[in-house]
């Protein structure tokens, strides 16, 4: 068993913004009683408590569990029955203001994002330490999302759009419909590198668990790290992860 394993959220734990299954729930809590477990994802604190610490049975080892909002950016550890902020690279207002008139310029000049049409909910939301872009807005259903880039190709385009536009900071896919954008060099290696050296383990042996690991997804960071790695498709492949992880102890 690995000293530390790092899991992707949306995709990997979960479907996109969708809470973990009781089944997945139940896989963390045996996974947390033998080793540390880390989550990483674009989004702020209290979607990973909704999304994930809320669906945890009430006998999990949380103390073995480490949350990285915000692609790395922010560390929570619990202590004393609440998450305590381990650290926060946080983005001024200034630098968000900034952030968000370079996004709305690139959704206009790649013509892939109309600002004055309805959304699901705000299409930029400021996390403290990253601002999004939602391209549907922030409460998309799972089904218009996976519609709207299945080839990844407009999230590409944003991405070099927003990037030419902010070199300063580090501009990178989030979600199946969403572009994250941090201070430069804050990413997910990031995140693993400050986790790795705070619990002291080194980071070859740690594991990092995600669905987008291949050239431009948004798990390719991890690869500047020297975490082992593995690919899966889905939540459904990495529930069979985790069992035959369990099953080798």
């Amino acid at each position: 068993m690995n000293k530390l394993i790092i899991f992707d959220l949306d995709g990997t734990l979960t479907e996109s913004k969708q809470p973990l299954t009781s089944e997945m729930a139940n896989q963390l809590t045996r996974l947390l009683a033998e080793t540390r477990v880390a989550v990483v994802s674009g989004g702020a604190l209290p979607q990973f408590i909704s999304q994930v610490v809320d669906k945890i049975p009430a006998d999990a080892n949380l103390a073995h569990l480490y949350i990285l909002p915000t692609s790395g950016a922010a560390l929570y550890e619990y202590h004393n029955s609440d998450w305590k902020k381990i650290y926060e690279e946080r983005l001024t207002e200034k630098e968000a203001h900034a952030i968000d008139a370079a996004m709305r310029t690139a959704a206009a000049e790649t013509d892939l994002i109309d600002f004055s049409k309805p959304a699901y909910g705000e299409r930029i939301e400021y996390r403290g330490g990253q601002v999004t872009l939602s391209a549907l807005g922030q409460h998309a259903s799972l089904e218009e999302k996976r519609k709207w880039d299945p080839t990844h190709e407009k999230r590409h385009l944003l991405q070099a759009a927003i990037a030419a536009r902010l070199p300063e900071f580090s501009v990178g896919i989030g979600g199946i419909t969403s572009i994250d954008v941090t201070k430069r060099g804050i990413d997910k290696a990031y995140g693993v590198h400050q986790l790795c050296e705070r619990l002291h383990i080194p980071e070859h042996e740690a594991l990092y668990v995600g669905d987008e690991l291949e050239s431009g997804g948004n798990d390719e960071a991890v690869y500047r790290t020297d975490v082992q790695t593995k690919s899966v498709e889905d939540p459904i492949e990495t529930f069979y992860l985790i069992e035959s992880l369990l099953a080798s102890q």
